[in-house]
């Protein structure tokens, strides 16, 4: 038989789908408790961090940037520039894994704590539209409302509101990429001078407003791959949001006189009305649950009123579910943060490496040249030079070998050399006797010397060839 509370989930289908497949809109109750204050504080750290960080300067560039067009990445002050992919990858494998530990041990943290989606939505946009619209009774009665002037007149400010944090926000988002400062500057001129970024921030706008003012729950729910992920990476050791099914069934119907066989959930549903996903936490662990403890506080505060111990739903795993104490290190996660330090590592070893100046000899066209009446020969080499970081070069080149010192003249369009960029291409020449030769061929090492600090800042060999007769 079916119920007629609202919210009494029906086991065969989503909490945002009714029996025709068509969206059911949730309206969050709000709540007060000791895990909503503390999201409410780190929800907040994390928005400031966003907004602010990129507005922080370092060295003449933000704190934090992607700029694709010159292929570099800041970071407080320290530019990694795109020749060397193998420190991208590093960092990216480190964080993948860093994060298959995280959901591991405290399974979907990530989306009830600092994930965009949750952070922007609960913290900017319920409080909007609480705010404009009313409790969710109110909004569950306004959307059911007839279109009046009054219904308009709230959609309008709510949706406009919406409109300008969306800019903000996605302004804010374009500026990790071109730099807030220029960002500022450019939007004072007209849309067709800059038309590939205003489409660019124009197209995140409205991805934004969609998603947080009316999408919601839809992309956790349905497009996020995280949740699905989550059940290859989380074991019966992972902490999550669950429902203590020991101490709270059979539940009671009402909140009438207790009876000995009876548990502690009063089946008040307020852990129903608070999840912004629309779950019951009590049917245990499922895709759409976020971990954004809204249901603890909920049943946190009936408990009290009704004189009962909290906890009933809190964070626990499987394991302390069934009364054994949980590992909090499992072989999977160990070997998961584990894996993350090794990227890490290798990340920090590459990175110190890239910071030297890398040579690369690339042999032109033409092996060699005989000149001087076949006295001596030329070789030339495009040279490329690369690193990392802001660190300027004045080189000058020279052999290695003591013997071949006179022997082996290096060209260079000038002397020193000045290696002000990331990345610089010369075409440098060597001039020799024949004689140095051995089948042909003679293998040198040549030394970048820097005149600014004096010492070899690169060693490379090079391989010169010749007539073999």
């Amino acid at each position: 038989m079916k119920s007629n509370n609202i919210f009494e989930l029906d086991p065969e289908r989503l909490a945002t789908t009714d029996e025709h497949g068509h969206r059911v809109y949730l309206y969050p109750e709000d709540v007060k408790g000791l895990w909503k204050s503390r999201r409410k504080v780190f929800y907040r750290f994390l928005i400031l961090i966003y907004l602010f960080l990129p507005w922080i300067y370092f060295n003449g560039k933000p704190a934090f940037m992607i700029d694709i067009i010159h292929r570099e990445f800041t970071f407080l002050g320290f530019t990694l520039h795109g020749v060397e992919p193998i420190l991208f990858f590093l960092i990216a494998a480190s964080g993948l894994a860093g994060i298959a530990f995280l959901v591991s041990s405290l399974g979907r943290v990530w989306c009830g704590w600092a994930c965009p989606q949750t952070v922007f939505i609960q913290e900017i946009f319920m409080r909007v539209e609480a705010l404009v619209e009313g409790k969710a009774k109110e909004r569950r009665e306004l959307d059911k409302a007839p279109w009046t002037m009054g219904k308009v007149l709230k959609r309008s400010i709510k949706w406009l509101l919406f409109i300008i944090i969306s800019l903000h926000i996605s302004h804010t988002f374009i500026g990790y990429f071109v730099g807030p400062r220029e960002l500022f500057f450019i939007t004072m001129n007209g849309p067709s001078e800059h038309l590939g970024l205003f489409v660019a921030t124009m197209t995140f706008t409205l991805i934004t407003l969609l998603d947080f003012g009316w999408f919601r729950e839809q992309f956790c729910i349905i497009a996020c791959p995280y949740g699905r992920i989550q059940s290859v990476l989380m074991d019966e050791n992972s902490l999550v949001v669950s429902y203590n099914a020991k101490r709270g069934e059979p539940r009671r119907g009402s909140t009438s006189a207790e009876r000995p066989d009876e548990g502690d959930c009063i089946n008040c549903y307020n852990c129903v009305k608070v999840c912004p996903t629309g779950i019951d936490i009590r049917r245990g662990t499922q895709l759409e649950c976020i971990a954004c403890t809204q249901c603890i506080d909920a049943c946190d505060d009936i408990m009290t009123k009704l004189k009962k111990p909290k906890g009933l739903i809190g964070y626990s795993s499987e394991t302390e579910l069934n009364g054994h104490k949980r590992k909090k290190i499992t072989k999977r996660s160990f070997l998961y943060i584990t894996t993350s330090v090794l990227f890490m590592l290798a990340f920090i070893y590459f990175l110190g490496a890239s910071t030297k100046l890398q040579l690369v000899f690339l042999r032109g066209k033409t092996p060699f040249q005989m000149i001087e009446s076949g006295q001596r020969i030329t070789n030339q080499f495009t040279l490329k030079m690369s690193h990392q970081g802001e660190q300027h070069f004045k080189i000058y080149f020279k052999v290695k070998e003591v013997e071949l010192k006179n022997l082996v003249q290096i060209i260079t369009p000038v002397q020193p050399v000045l290696i002000n960029t990331s990345e610089k291409k010369i075409v440098l020449f060597f001039k020799f006797s024949p004689e140095i030769l051995k089948n042909g061929t003679r293998k040198i090492s040549v030394e970048a010397f820097d005149e600014i600090s004096h010492q070899t800042v690169a060693t490379k060999e090079a391989v010169l060839v010749g007539p073999t007769h």
